[in-house]
């Protein structure tokens, strides 16, 4: 907090000077030392995110994997919301986007830009669905089809023309990414 408040007063003193007062330098050390002698304690604290099977899919990645009553729960507001609920799926090698997944095209990669970045969609999106019970058979229906794929649930808004949210119903029984925060870093 002091390191806080002795910044705020350093850029209040640089940021509003007057022409009949010019402020010392010497005024502003003791905010200087206050800020400096608090930074090794905070650095300290910080951690590494690891890169090693950590990588994380759409909304509620960051979260443990949802319940059937949570995964419900996301498709009653979907469609409570009115938007467009897909099914979309993708094979292990396939669900992240990396060198090796994509296809570039030109000089794509001057551009950041990957081509072959989407999953292959379950049907059609139910464009219509007023019936969180038809969304949900869809999705047994899929992850019976694709047991060792990652399948994910996306919901569109049609009059905003975006992808609202997504997120993921089932990862195949032989992924192992998905680990609890207090493990995510170093």
């Amino acid at each position: 907090m002091a390191a806080l408040v002795a910044k705020s007063s350093v850029v209040a003193a640089v940021a509003r000077p007057t022409r009949s007062t010019v402020r010392p330098v010497a005024g502003l050390k003791p905010a200087v030392k206050a800020v400096s002698s608090a930074a090794p304690a905070v650095a300290n604290q910080m951690m590494v995110w690891t890169p090693l099977n950590n990588k994380m899919f759409e909304t509620f990645s960051y979260l443990p994997p949802l319940t059937d009553e949570q995964i419900a729960a996301q498709v009653d507001y979907i469609v409570a919301n009115g938007w467009i609920p897909c099914l979309e799926f993708a094979s292990a090698d396939q669900a992240y986007v990396s060198n090796e997944s994509t296809i570039r095209f030109g000089n794509a990669a001057a551009v950041l830009y990957y081509d072959n970045r989407y999953w292959t969609m379950w049907k059609l999106p139910m464009f219509g669905c007023r019936d969180p019970m038809q969304v949900l058979r869809e999705i047994v229906a899929c992850t019976r089809a694709f047991p060792d794929a990652y399948v994910r649930l996306v919901a569109f808004d049609n009059l905003k023309q975006v992808q609202i949210m997504g997120f993921l119903v089932q990862r195949p029984k032989s992924a192992k990414d998905w680990q609890p925060v207090n493990k995510r870093s170093v």
